[in-house]
């Protein structure tokens, strides 16, 4: 094992990435947009971009060593929570249907965008049917579930033909704000960290490679995928591939030990056990870099290496990503805790194929 690398990472252009990221709606299969950011700032980079048929980034970053066996993937995913259009209420209000898995008291009360098919957007407001104290007795009762929530348009809507008069119709996408606050002590509070953050942790890495002038040991294919959040984002990964590191959020709560400083190393979730020895390597790499990190047990998660170990892939896969506190809600990070995965990735990727 060579010694510490200790990547000069630039903190600042990562925060910039992860902002605009933020600010770019992408649910689930609505990621036009977002891959339009992903190809602009990968082309200034100078590294090559394809796209996939159902609309995943490859990023491939040449190896000082193209010989020496097969490449490695990191993958992480564009792709957030959101909601869709599920019918046109008499009064004008929209029934929605959620894209990707949350509680619904995690939204309510949220700002929206509703996208229509023909380009146009329209704000709104995510409520309850009894969103008022002074007027429905149980209102604090009433079960927070999809029949029980609306959309309320900030538009002159009274009726369900006046919507329809918008060219809003069912099957238009709904984003969540994500009122994203990059504050000056590096905490991170938005939707949507999961996982924006991964992603801007891997354009630092990239941008580090470029600015450094160097190349990973071997050849690395980033893949950026647009359906995570519905469980097939990198189901299909390229047959070269015969490592595949999945870039998400670190869990945190119950007996959970990582925080939303470190970079949490995650040694099994709901889909089993990820490879020993990629997971042992990680391991000893964050020890090795003085990295702060933790290793946990995500019993109610699924990464993209799950989905692409279902898919068939006869791969080795292992997790790590920032920690992010209060999943699929109002989420929180640290800044240390995305600078620590990318480090992580670099030494991984510097050293792949060495011995221990």
């Amino acid at each position: 094992m060579t010694k510490a690398l200790q990547p000069a990472l630039d903190r600042a252009y990562i925060m910039r990435i992860l902002e605009a990221l933020l600010a770019t709606p992408s649910p689930s299969g609505f990621c036009m947009e977002v891959m339009k950011l992903v190809r602009a700032e990968t082309e200034k980079l100078g590294f090559a971009l394809e796209m996939t048929p159902k609309g995943n980034a490859v990023i491939t970053l040449p190896g000082a060593d193209d010989e020496a066996g097969g490449t490695l993937a990191l993958t992480a995913h564009v792709d957030t929570l959101g909601a869709m259009v599920r019918s046109i209420k008499p009064n004008g209000m929209l029934r929605f249907t959620p894209v990707g898995g949350y509680a619904m008291q995690t939204v309510e009360g949220e700002y929206c965008l509703v996208h229509t098919r023909d380009g146009r957007t329209y704000e709104g407001t995510v409520l309850s049917t009894q969103p008022s104290v002074h007027v429905y007795a149980d209102v604090r009762d009433q079960k927070r579930e999809e029949a029980n929530m609306e959309i309320r348009l900030d538009e002159l809507v009274r009726t369900k033909e006046e919507t329809e008069r918008l060219g809003i119709a069912p099957g238009d996408y709904v984003s969540w704000d994500p009122r994203t606050r990059i504050l000056p002590n590096g905490w991170i509070k938005s939707r949507h960290l999961d996982d924006k953050a991964s992603v801007a942790a891997l354009f630092g890495v990239m941008e580090w490679l470029k600015r450094e002038g160097v190349r990973p040991a071997g050849t690395v294919k980033i893949i950026l995928s647009t359906y995570e959040e519905v469980g097939h984002g990198s189901s299909y990964v390229p047959p070269d591939i015969t490592e595949l590191i999945a870039v998400d959020m670190g869990a945190i709560g119950d007996d959970l030990s990582t925080t939303e400083r470190d970079v949490s190393i995650c040694a099994k979730d709901s889909s089993g056990p990820y490879d020993y020895g990629m997971t042992s390597r990680l391991i000893g790499l964050a020890r090795r870099e003085g990295l702060p990190h933790a290793v946990d047990i995500y019993p109610y998660y699924g990464s993209d290496a799950s989905a692409a170990l279902r898919g068939g892939g006869n791969i080795r896969a292992a997790l790590i990503g920032p920690g992010v506190h209060a999943s699929h809600g109002m989420e929180r990070t640290h800044a240390d805790a995305v600078m620590n995965t990318a480090a992580l990735l670099i030494a991984y990727m510097m050293d792949k194929g060495e011995d221990d």
